[in-house]
């Protein structure tokens, strides 16, 4: 494995600034290690090796002249394929738009490129972001690089395993009910939701409206920082862009890299830890709060007690919005058209009714399937109150006990994830048993407010990673990336090392 595909992405920025490499190399090591290992792995949907070797080219002049774009200028990336991207195939993982080339780009990814981010192709997910373990992608299942036979979270698990992977040393995410935050706990990276509206939704595929984020995944929570202040930030094109400036994020990274969380006052939420969750993960985050404590945080318990129905909320919410958000897809504008097929149309041409089934039972998977069946019916005659309407209620009461525990906390904190990576399979005829990989990280999306899951170590049963959840209050991202920072720290100092340098690198595969 090359050297440069090792290094953070503040690390190869201090080489380009220094002259010790360029960008044209870094990324080309990318792009050799996608070669190597990206078969088995299956992180990637596409590969645009032309338009990030000549994106690097470009970095590496304005380098030469002394006017990088930014500080992440030349630093090689991936992107989840359910963000647009002009001329290159954006399909969220489905049949349905299998071959489809945006005419425009995203706002986060016209930001990258602006930034001078070169982009080493789109990342795998389950389909239309629906799922938690990356194995309903239309295209086959991403591969968690710490144990191939295991899932790397979802919906965001090709991103998460390209980092892991060291295919790329940033990737971005979205976060509709956990997935960046979750696929991060399961592949020792990074992964930050940022507060809704801090980071534009324009050009992101939208599955939620209400729900939907995009976000960094990284390998650090300095790394982090930095791509996040590449893409946030107010964009008038989207009308739930919150027009402020971000905090500052990169310096809260920084502050915190010190390991002093001296007056910080960290509430653990009751009702997202205990029963439910696998031994081993709550026994890394009890870890994580014993270090914090000794770093000087004041821990208090605090208790919300409408958490416990959070999941069955975002269950009605989601699947109400994307059947109104995947209409659209009617086999008339874009994408898939499928011919009907059977002896009854020789009598007579289908109807535009015909050609929309057929194409929508082809081009859509069950997962999808299923979703906009539960959410057109909760949103039908007779039952949107029942359903929707209380749904919406129960979402305001998340909200207030975010609001009283903020009282009593600067952040909260729980593990990530239930449970450790599950084996590929394990869960996917049972939707209920997926659906509780959100459990801990549901609420944030359901508020609104930003959160961040940092690697928190290995579980004893099987050896895999774990992670934990920091939260804070509504543009208050900064409080996520001082502590994150901190904690980062201070466990790397107790495992001797980044969790990753004891990943078991591709079983089976040369490194």
């Amino acid at each position: 494995m090359s050297g440069l595909t090792r290094r953070t992405a503040s690390e190869l920025a201090d080489a380009l600034a220094a002259g010790e490499t360029t960008s044209v190399e870094i990324t080309q090591a990318h792009l050799d290690r996608i070669d190597e290992v990206d078969g088995p792995v299956h992180a990637f949907l596409q590969v645009d090796t032309e338009g990030a070797l000549e994106a690097a080219r470009d970095a590496d002049r304005r380098r030469a002249e002394g006017s990088p774009a930014s500080p992440l200028d030349g630093i090689p990336i991936a992107v989840k394929d359910v963000l647009a991207t002009k001329g290159l195939v954006t399909t969220c993982g489905s049949r349905i738009l299998e071959g489809w080339v945006p005419p425009y780009d995203a706002t986060v990814v016209e930001r990258l490129r602006k930034a001078g981010l070169p982009i080493l192709g789109k990342t795998n997910m389950d389909e239309f972001a629906m799922g938690s373990s990356t194995e309903h992608s239309a295209y086959g299942p991403t591969h968690n690089p710490w144990d191939l036979d295991r899932i790397p979270g979802g919906s965001g698990g090709g991103s998460a395993a390209a980092v892991a992977a060291f295919e790329a040393p940033v990737a971005i995410g979205t976060d509709t009910g956990g997935s960046i935050r979750q696929p991060g706990a399961v592949t020792g990276t990074v992964g930050v939701k940022p507060t809704y509206g801090g980071v534009s939704r324009y050009g992101l595929v939208a599955l939620a409206n209400s729900l939907d984020q995009a976000g960094p995944v990284t390998r650090t929570v300095l790394d982090a920082a930095l791509l996040h202040e590449v893409i946030g930030g107010h964009d008038p094109r989207d009308s739930t862009s919150i027009d402020q400036p971000l905090p500052p994020l990169v310096q809260a990274a920084r502050e915190g890299a010190s390991g002093d969380l001296t007056g910080v006052r960290i509430g653990v939420v009751k009702e997202l830890t205990g029963e439910g969750y696998q031994a081993g993960v709550q026994a890394r985050f009890d870890e994580a709060v014993d270090v914090m404590v000794k770093a000087g945080a004041d821990v208090v318990e605090v208790s919300c007690p409408t958490f416990v129905h959070a999941l069955a909320t975002y269950y009605l919410i989601l699947p109400a919005e994307a059947s109104s958000n995947l209409a659209k897809f009617d086999a008339m504008r874009y994408g898939l058209r499928v011919w009907p097929e059977g002896p009854e149309w020789s009598e007579r041409a289908p109807s535009a009714e015909d050609v929309m089934r057929a194409t929508r039972d082809r081009g859509f998977g069950d997962e999808v399937k299923r979703r906009i069946i539960l959410g057109t019916y909760a949103l039908s005659s007779g039952y949107y109150d029942a359903y929707y309407g209380q749904a919406q209620k129960v979402r305001t009461l998340v909200s207030r006990d975010f609001a009283a525990a903020f009282e009593q906390a600067d952040v909260l904190v729980s593990p990530t994830a239930p449970t450790t990576a599950f084996k590929i399979g394990e869960k996917v005829d049972d939707p209920l048993a997926m659906y509780l990989n959100d459990l801990a990280t549901i609420p944030a999306n359901l508020s609104g407010v930003p959160g961040i899951s940092v690697p928190s170590g290995l579980a004893e049963e099987d050896g895999l990673p774990t992670g934990v959840q920091v939260l804070a209050p509504a543009m208050a991202d900064d409080r996520v990336y001082r502590v994150g920072a901190a904690l980062e720290t201070l466990l790397v100092d107790r495992w001797g090392g980044p969790l990753l340098d004891r990943a078991p690198q591709l079983k089976g595969v040369s490194a």
